[in-house]
């Protein structure tokens, strides 16, 4: 039902800032929540960021807290990352998602409706 295109990924060096876009069906951020995730290679898929479609309300993953900063623009029907001061263990294909509901859970959703296939972020001098 959703589609999700995530954009934006590519090489950074450490302490280096980058933004990704994450462009979705015409009203989706009205009724789903919407998460960014990441996954690097030999782990766990890992939520770093919800914004519930509500209230905006955003909830950040601790590994991630103070460096990552999501916001959406329904306008543009895009969800955005900002993230700063950027490590190589941030390496990794970074995912769009949204829920079956508008809220989250934590920095997770309650629920996958959803899924970009995502964009390579390489950190490395």
């Amino acid at each position: 039902q959703v589609q999700l295109v995530e954009s934006g990924g590519g090489l950074v060096q450490p302490g280096g800032s980058l933004r990704l876009s994450c462009a979705t069906s015409a009203f989706a951020l009205d009724y789903y929540a919407i998460a960014w995730f990441r996954q690097a290679p030999g782990k766990e898929r890992e939520g770093l960021v919800c914004i519930s479609s509500n209230t905006g309300s955003t909830f950040t993953a601790d590994s991630v807290k103070g460096r990552f900063y999501m916001s959406r623009d329904k306008a543009k029907n895009t969800a955005y990352l900002q993230m700063n001061s950027l490590e190589p263990e941030d390496t990794a294909v970074y995912y769009c998602a949204t829920g079956k509901y508008y809220y989250c859970s934590g920095a997770n959703l309650d629920g996958a409706g959803a899924w970009g296939k995502g964009t390579l972020v390489t950190v490395s001098s």
